[in-house]
């Protein structure tokens, strides 16, 4: 009998829209048993809701790849300096990792539907006022900047709370897990290059309001979708700092705060070889091809993911390798080999981000489950910043990235502490 680690996601009454496999009528049911080989991209969309709020989730998210490049078009079209259009972007950026665990936290004890009105509401409004102010009044952009971020709906943590209740079995959880990580890089790929162009056809502001546009409409379609409006967390312990309480925990976040830097240095990384070989495509190239060899990444690790639960030992040896993979950057290469060895750790990325969220999930305390996810993102998009703010003055060499995935291997190692046993259902 597989097992399916539910621990948030109880349901309290049948459902059968929900039911992955309705028995027919009269039949006693086969018992759940997970497929021979690993379930593909596809198997988990054919599930009910499955498609709709995997779309809306990544429609949702879309925002966090278009607007610091909205703002900083913006700031620049209104003549502020490129450094202080940057800022902006930095404070979006950062926003985020205080409104999450909020935001996730208040889905764990009153449901999905509210947060993710309340946020994207808040950050819809917000990123309106400033594409129609523009960024004139500092002050005035950088509160609406703040709130923009900080009010991002939970979309990933709540999708993920919600897989185990929408799939059959562990390995179609896995391989959702592994889809969700994979879309981050759509996120992050497509919405810059949609934000570029709205800018260039229209303006700044235009497509300022395209992502608040994108946040409202992914948001109301995630949230009136059923399995959100009738998701329930467990109850909780009254314990603010719930989710930080396992040991394991916090070296784990910390380790994904440098994950996160890794990509941060590598934007600034791209741009300084770019500048050394006169190569100017390449700093545009290089994330692009990081996040296409993550993609790929992704769909072979959904296809021969272990039969068992990840591990700590998996978790660890993806760290190790993940590190090693930027050895070869540090070797002065043309342009075009900078650009293949790049696909290398970018293969990586998506396998260990999703053993990575894997671990959160298991190891959060009941009834945490989206503010786990909440924190995470927290630790992602603050490494992601501080591998941007570091890498600069520091040269913007690939040694930047490699120290960040050495300490975000040597973190994982430190994880000893097992993960809490399954509930069983």
């Amino acid at each position: 009998m597989a097992h399916v680690q539910v621990r948030d996601t109880p349901r309290t009454s049948p459902d059968p829209d929900l039911a992955p496999h309705p028995p027919a009528a009269h039949v006693l049911p086969a018992p759940v048993t997970a497929p021979r080989t690993p379930p593909s991209f596809r198997a988990v969309l054919r599930h009910r809701y499955c498609s709709r709020l995997l779309i809306a989730s990544v429609t949702g998210r879309l925002p966090l790849g278009m607007v610091p490049v909205a703002l900083i078009l913006a700031a620049r079209a209104d003549g502020h300096s490129l450094a202080t259009a940057s800022l902006l972007a930095a404070l979006y950026g950062i926003a985020p990792a205080l409104g999450l665990p909020l935001l996730g936290r208040l889905a764990d004890l009153r449901g999905l539907p509210l947060p993710c009105h309340l946020g994207a509401v808040l950050a819809a409004a917000s990123l309106g006022a400033v594409a129609l102010a523009g960024t004139g009044n500092l002050a005035f952009t950088a509160v609406c900047v703040a709130l923009a971020g900080a009010g991002c709906p939970p979309l990933e943590g709540g999708l993920r709370s919600l897989w185990p209740t929408l799939l059959p079995d562990t390995a179609h959880v896995r391989t959702a897990y592994t889809l969700d990580s994979s879309a981050q890089e759509i996120v992050y790929v497509t919405g810059p290059a949609l934000a570029i162009a709205t800018a260039t056809w229209l303006s700044p502001a235009a497509a300022l309001a395209l992502a608040a546009a994108a946040t409202l409409a992914g948001s109301l379609a995630f949230a009136t979708a059923r399995p959100a409006r009738t998701w329930r967390a467990v109850p909780r312990r009254r314990d603010r700092l719930a989710v930080l309480r396992p040991p394991a925990m916090r070296p784990l976040l910390i380790a994904l705060v440098f994950l996160g830097a890794t990509v941060g240095a590598l934007d600034v990384a791209g741009i300084a070889a770019a500048d050394r070989q006169h190569a100017s495509w390449l700093a545009g190239a290089l994330p692009a091809t990081f996040s296409a060899a993550g993609l790929l990444g992704g769909v072979l690790f959904a296809r021969f993911q272990p039969a068992a639960d990840p591990g700590p030992r998996h978790l660890l040896l993806l760290g190790a390798a993940y590190a090693v993979c930027w050895l070869p950057l540090l070797a002065p290469l043309p342009a075009p080999a900078v650009l293949a060895l790049a696909m290398l750790p970018g293969a990586l990325f998506v396998p260990l981000l999703t053993v990575a969220s894997l671990t959160v999930t298991s190891l959060a305390p009941a009834g945490t489950s989206t503010e786990a996810v909440g924190w995470m993102s927290s630790a992602m998009r603050l490494g992601l910043a501080a591998g941007t703010a570091l890498a600069g003055p520091l040269g913007g060499h690939f040694a930047i990235p490699l120290l960040a995935a050495a300490g975000c291997a040597l973190l994982l190692g430190a994880r000893t502490a097992p993960a809490p046993a399954p509930v069983l259902v």
